[in-house]
Protein backbone atom coordinates (compact mmCIF):
# COMPACT_ATOMS: atom_id res chain seq x y z
CA UNK A 1 0.00 0.00 0.00
CA UNK A 2 2.85 2.38 0.80
CA UNK A 3 4.21 2.11 -2.75
CA UNK A 4 0.76 2.87 -4.14
CA UNK A 5 0.33 5.95 -1.93
CA UNK A 6 3.79 7.15 -2.91
CA UNK A 7 2.78 6.73 -6.55
CA UNK A 8 -0.30 8.88 -5.98
CA UNK A 9 1.88 11.57 -4.45
CA UNK A 10 4.88 11.62 -6.79
CA UNK A 11 3.38 10.66 -10.15
CA UNK A 12 -0.33 11.45 -9.93
CA UNK A 13 0.36 14.50 -7.75
CA UNK A 14 -2.75 13.99 -5.65
CA UNK A 15 -3.26 16.29 -2.68
CA UNK A 16 -2.36 15.16 0.84
CA UNK A 17 -6.05 15.22 1.71
CA UNK A 18 -6.93 12.86 -1.16
CA UNK A 19 -4.07 10.50 -0.35
CA UNK A 20 -5.14 10.36 3.29
CA UNK A 21 -8.68 9.51 2.19
CA UNK A 22 -7.41 6.71 -0.08
CA UNK A 23 -5.26 5.36 2.75
CA UNK A 24 -8.22 5.29 5.16
CA UNK A 25 -10.44 3.56 2.58
CA UNK A 26 -7.81 0.87 1.92
CA UNK A 27 -7.21 0.29 5.62
CA UNK A 28 -10.95 -0.06 6.18
CA UNK A 29 -11.15 -2.61 3.38
CA UNK A 30 -8.17 -4.47 4.84
CA UNK A 31 -9.86 -4.62 8.24
CA UNK A 32 -12.97 -6.07 6.59
CA UNK A 33 -10.93 -8.77 4.83
CA UNK A 34 -9.31 -9.78 8.09
CA UNK A 35 -12.58 -9.80 10.01
CA UNK A 36 -14.81 -11.46 7.41
CA UNK A 37 -12.39 -13.81 5.69
CA UNK A 38 -9.34 -13.96 7.99
CA UNK A 39 -7.44 -12.75 4.96
CA UNK A 40 -4.39 -10.47 4.85
CA UNK A 41 -3.17 -10.87 1.27
CA UNK A 42 -4.93 -8.11 -0.69
CA UNK A 43 -3.57 -9.50 -3.95
CA UNK A 44 -5.61 -12.68 -3.46
CA UNK A 45 -8.89 -10.77 -3.29
CA UNK A 46 -11.68 -11.68 -5.68
CA UNK A 47 -14.59 -9.63 -6.98
CA UNK A 48 -17.32 -11.15 -4.75
CA UNK A 49 -15.38 -10.18 -1.62
CA UNK A 50 -15.21 -6.57 -2.74
CA UNK A 51 -18.88 -6.59 -3.66
CA UNK A 52 -19.75 -7.97 -0.21
CA UNK A 53 -17.81 -5.15 1.45
CA UNK A 54 -19.54 -2.49 -0.63
CA UNK A 55 -22.96 -3.91 0.26
CA UNK A 56 -22.01 -4.04 3.94
CA UNK A 57 -20.89 -0.42 4.18
CA UNK A 58 -23.95 0.69 2.19
CA UNK A 59 -26.18 -1.17 4.65
CA UNK A 60 -24.30 0.53 7.48
CA UNK A 61 -25.80 3.80 6.29
CA UNK A 62 -23.03 5.28 4.16
CA UNK A 63 -24.27 7.35 1.23
CA UNK A 64 -23.92 6.28 -2.37
CA UNK A 65 -21.38 9.09 -2.85
CA UNK A 66 -19.19 7.80 0.00
CA UNK A 67 -19.39 4.20 -1.18
CA UNK A 68 -18.45 5.28 -4.70
CA UNK A 69 -15.45 7.12 -3.30
CA UNK A 70 -14.25 3.94 -1.59
CA UNK A 71 -14.78 1.94 -4.77
CA UNK A 72 -12.72 4.52 -6.66
CA UNK A 73 -9.88 4.04 -4.17
CA UNK A 74 -9.97 0.26 -4.63
CA UNK A 75 -10.14 0.52 -8.42
CA UNK A 76 -7.13 2.81 -8.44
CA UNK A 77 -5.19 0.52 -6.10
CA UNK A 78 -5.81 -2.64 -8.11
CA UNK A 79 -5.05 -0.91 -11.41
CA UNK A 80 -1.70 -0.01 -9.89
CA UNK A 81 -1.16 -3.59 -8.69
CA UNK A 82 -1.95 -4.89 -12.19
CA UNK A 83 0.44 -2.37 -13.74
CA UNK A 84 3.16 -3.51 -11.33
CA UNK A 85 2.40 -7.13 -12.31
CA UNK A 86 1.61 -8.08 -8.72
CA UNK A 87 -1.75 -9.50 -9.78
CA UNK A 88 -2.90 -11.17 -12.99
CA UNK A 89 -6.50 -10.01 -12.85
CA UNK A 90 -8.10 -6.82 -11.56
CA UNK A 91 -10.83 -7.85 -9.05
CA UNK A 92 -12.58 -4.49 -9.39
CA UNK A 93 -13.12 -4.94 -13.12
CA UNK A 94 -16.84 -4.91 -13.87
CA UNK A 95 -17.82 -3.25 -10.60
CA UNK A 96 -19.83 -0.13 -11.43
CA UNK A 97 -20.47 2.96 -9.38
CA UNK A 98 -23.79 3.27 -7.58
CA UNK A 99 -26.31 5.66 -9.02
CA UNK A 100 -26.23 8.78 -6.88
CA UNK A 101 -29.18 10.90 -5.95
CA UNK A 102 -28.95 14.36 -7.45
CA UNK A 103 -28.82 16.95 -4.70
CA UNK A 104 -28.85 20.67 -5.25
CA UNK A 105 -25.88 22.57 -3.83
CA UNK A 106 -26.68 24.16 -0.48
CA UNK A 107 -26.30 27.91 -0.49
CA UNK A 108 -27.14 30.97 1.61
CA UNK A 109 -29.81 33.44 0.53
CA UNK A 110 -28.56 36.89 -0.50
CA UNK A 111 -30.28 38.70 2.36
CA UNK A 112 -28.75 36.22 4.81
CA UNK A 113 -25.26 36.88 3.45
CA UNK A 114 -25.85 40.62 3.71
CA UNK A 115 -26.93 40.24 7.32
CA UNK A 116 -23.92 38.05 8.04
CA UNK A 117 -21.42 40.48 6.55
CA UNK A 118 -23.02 43.57 8.09
CA UNK A 119 -22.46 42.40 11.66
CA UNK A 120 -20.01 44.44 13.72
CA UNK A 121 -16.61 43.02 14.66
CA UNK A 122 -13.52 44.21 16.53
CA UNK A 123 -11.20 45.71 13.92
CA UNK A 124 -8.40 46.03 16.47
CA UNK A 125 -8.45 42.35 17.41
CA UNK A 126 -6.28 40.41 14.98
CA UNK A 127 -8.11 37.08 15.12
CA UNK A 128 -11.56 38.66 14.96
CA UNK A 129 -10.57 40.80 11.98
CA UNK A 130 -8.83 37.89 10.24
CA UNK A 131 -11.86 35.61 10.63
CA UNK A 132 -14.18 38.28 9.25
CA UNK A 133 -11.98 38.73 6.16
CA UNK A 134 -11.83 34.98 5.59
CA UNK A 135 -15.64 34.89 5.39
CA UNK A 136 -15.62 37.93 3.11
CA UNK A 137 -13.03 36.35 0.82
CA UNK A 138 -14.79 32.97 0.63
CA UNK A 139 -17.97 34.68 -0.55
CA UNK A 140 -16.24 37.25 -2.78
CA UNK A 141 -14.10 34.72 -4.68
CA UNK A 142 -15.65 31.27 -4.30
CA UNK A 143 -12.25 29.71 -3.56
CA UNK A 144 -11.94 26.20 -2.16
CA UNK A 145 -10.72 25.81 1.43
CA UNK A 146 -7.50 24.18 0.19
CA UNK A 147 -6.90 27.19 -2.06
CA UNK A 148 -7.58 29.61 0.79
CA UNK A 149 -5.10 28.09 3.24
CA UNK A 150 -2.39 28.10 0.57
CA UNK A 151 -2.77 31.78 -0.35
CA UNK A 152 0.44 33.79 -0.08
CA UNK A 153 0.89 37.53 0.34
CA UNK A 154 2.47 37.66 -3.11
CA UNK A 155 -0.76 36.26 -4.60
CA UNK A 156 -2.53 39.53 -3.83
CA UNK A 157 -2.65 42.39 -6.30
CA UNK A 158 -4.60 45.01 -4.41
CA UNK A 159 -3.89 47.71 -6.98
CA UNK A 160 -5.75 45.70 -9.61
CA UNK A 161 -8.07 44.16 -7.01
CA UNK A 162 -7.32 40.57 -7.99
CA UNK A 163 -6.01 37.45 -6.32
CA UNK A 164 -4.00 34.61 -7.82
CA UNK A 165 -5.35 31.18 -6.90
CA UNK A 166 -3.73 27.80 -7.44
CA UNK A 167 -6.43 25.16 -7.84
CA UNK A 168 -6.53 21.44 -8.50
CA UNK A 169 -3.47 20.19 -10.36
CA UNK A 170 -1.75 23.45 -9.39
CA UNK A 171 -3.73 25.18 -12.14
CA UNK A 172 -3.48 28.95 -11.80
CA UNK A 173 -6.36 31.38 -12.18
CA UNK A 174 -6.92 35.07 -11.46
CA UNK A 175 -10.06 35.99 -9.51
CA UNK A 176 -11.33 39.56 -9.08
CA UNK A 177 -11.88 41.01 -5.62
CA UNK A 178 -14.81 43.12 -4.54
CA UNK A 179 -14.05 46.67 -3.43
CA UNK A 180 -14.91 45.74 0.14
CA UNK A 181 -12.73 42.62 0.17
CA UNK A 182 -9.82 44.57 -1.29
CA UNK A 183 -10.20 47.35 1.28
CA UNK A 184 -10.40 44.88 4.16
CA UNK A 185 -7.28 43.08 2.96
CA UNK A 186 -5.33 46.36 2.96
CA UNK A 187 -6.35 46.97 6.58
CA UNK A 188 -5.63 43.36 7.50
CA UNK A 189 -2.12 43.57 6.10
CA UNK A 190 -1.42 46.67 8.17
CA UNK A 191 -2.73 45.07 11.36
CA UNK A 192 -0.85 41.85 10.62
CA UNK A 193 2.43 43.75 10.22
CA UNK A 194 1.82 45.61 13.48
CA UNK A 195 1.01 42.43 15.42
CA UNK A 196 3.60 40.22 13.71
CA UNK A 197 6.66 42.35 12.82
CA UNK A 198 8.12 39.52 10.72
CA UNK A 199 5.04 37.92 9.18
CA UNK A 200 5.38 34.76 7.11
CA UNK A 201 4.59 34.62 3.40
CA UNK A 202 1.23 32.98 4.20
CA UNK A 203 -1.73 35.32 3.93
CA UNK A 204 -3.79 33.90 6.78
CA UNK A 205 -1.89 32.97 9.94
CA UNK A 206 -2.44 32.54 13.67
CA UNK A 207 -0.80 34.56 16.43
CA UNK A 208 2.19 32.18 16.27
CA UNK A 209 2.71 33.25 12.66
CA UNK A 210 1.74 29.79 11.40
CA UNK A 211 -0.49 29.18 8.37
CA UNK A 212 -4.06 28.32 9.27
CA UNK A 213 -5.14 24.71 8.79
CA UNK A 214 -8.19 23.46 6.92
CA UNK A 215 -9.67 22.44 10.28
CA UNK A 216 -9.31 25.98 11.62
CA UNK A 217 -11.07 27.41 8.56
CA UNK A 218 -13.92 24.95 9.13
CA UNK A 219 -14.20 26.14 12.75
CA UNK A 220 -14.31 29.78 11.67
CA UNK A 221 -16.99 29.12 9.06
CA UNK A 222 -19.11 27.00 11.40
CA UNK A 223 -19.04 29.79 13.97
CA UNK A 224 -20.23 32.39 11.44
CA UNK A 225 -22.93 30.17 9.97
CA UNK A 226 -24.49 29.21 13.31
CA UNK A 227 -27.00 32.03 12.87
CA UNK A 228 -28.16 30.84 9.43
CA UNK A 229 -30.93 28.23 8.95
CA UNK A 230 -28.83 25.88 6.78
CA UNK A 231 -27.84 22.48 8.15
CA UNK A 232 -24.50 22.15 6.35
CA UNK A 233 -21.94 24.65 7.60
CA UNK A 234 -18.71 24.27 5.66
CA UNK A 235 -16.45 26.56 3.60
CA UNK A 236 -17.82 24.94 0.43
CA UNK A 237 -21.22 26.44 1.17
CA UNK A 238 -19.72 29.85 0.37
CA UNK A 239 -18.43 28.46 -2.93
CA UNK A 240 -21.93 27.26 -3.76
CA UNK A 241 -23.34 30.61 -2.67
CA UNK A 242 -20.82 32.55 -4.77
CA UNK A 243 -21.71 30.63 -7.93
CA UNK A 244 -25.47 30.63 -7.34
CA UNK A 245 -25.65 34.36 -6.63
CA UNK A 246 -23.60 35.19 -9.72
CA UNK A 247 -25.87 33.12 -11.96
CA UNK A 248 -29.02 34.43 -10.30
CA UNK A 249 -27.87 37.95 -11.12
CA UNK A 250 -27.15 37.27 -14.78
CA UNK A 251 -23.53 36.10 -14.88
CA UNK A 252 -22.43 34.03 -17.88
CA UNK A 253 -22.07 30.32 -17.12
CA UNK A 254 -18.67 30.07 -18.82
CA UNK A 255 -17.39 33.05 -16.83
CA UNK A 256 -18.51 31.40 -13.58
CA UNK A 257 -16.75 28.19 -14.68
CA UNK A 258 -13.48 30.11 -15.07
CA UNK A 259 -13.90 31.89 -11.73
CA UNK A 260 -14.48 28.58 -9.95
CA UNK A 261 -11.55 26.89 -11.70
CA UNK A 262 -13.69 24.03 -13.03
CA UNK A 263 -12.09 21.89 -15.72
CA UNK A 264 -15.43 21.20 -17.43
CA UNK A 265 -18.68 23.08 -17.85
CA UNK A 266 -20.64 20.10 -16.52
CA UNK A 267 -19.33 20.76 -13.00
CA UNK A 268 -20.62 24.34 -13.17
CA UNK A 269 -24.01 23.51 -14.65
CA UNK A 270 -25.20 22.02 -11.36
CA UNK A 271 -25.67 25.59 -10.12
CA UNK A 272 -28.15 26.36 -12.87
CA UNK A 273 -30.60 24.06 -11.09
CA UNK A 274 -30.71 26.49 -8.18
CA UNK A 275 -31.52 29.26 -10.65
CA UNK A 276 -34.35 27.18 -12.13
CA UNK A 277 -35.75 26.58 -8.65
CA UNK A 278 -35.75 30.33 -8.04
CA UNK A 279 -37.47 30.97 -11.37
CA UNK A 280 -40.16 28.42 -10.53
CA UNK A 281 -40.74 30.05 -7.15
CA UNK A 282 -41.05 33.46 -8.80
CA UNK A 283 -43.43 32.03 -11.40
CA UNK A 284 -45.64 30.37 -8.81
CA UNK A 285 -45.78 33.56 -6.77
CA UNK A 286 -46.42 35.93 -9.64
CA UNK A 287 -48.52 34.05 -12.18
CA UNK A 288 -52.29 34.49 -11.56
CA UNK A 289 -53.06 30.88 -12.44
CA UNK A 290 -49.93 29.19 -11.08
Amino acid sequence: MDDFLQYLSSEKRYSKHTIAAYRNDLLQFGAFLKSAYDMEDWNAVETPQIRTWLVEILNDGLSETTVNGKLTALKSFYRYQLKQEKIEKNPTFGLVRLKQKKRLPIYIQEHQVNNLLSETYDQEDFESFRDRIIIELLYATGVRVSELVNLKIQDLNLDQKTIKVFGKGNKERIVPLTDNASSLLVSYQKLKTAILPQPSENLFVNLKNQALTRYKIYQIVQHFLMQTPIDKRSPHVFRHTFATHLLNNGADLIAVKELLGHSSLAATQVYTHNCIVKLKQTYETAHPRA
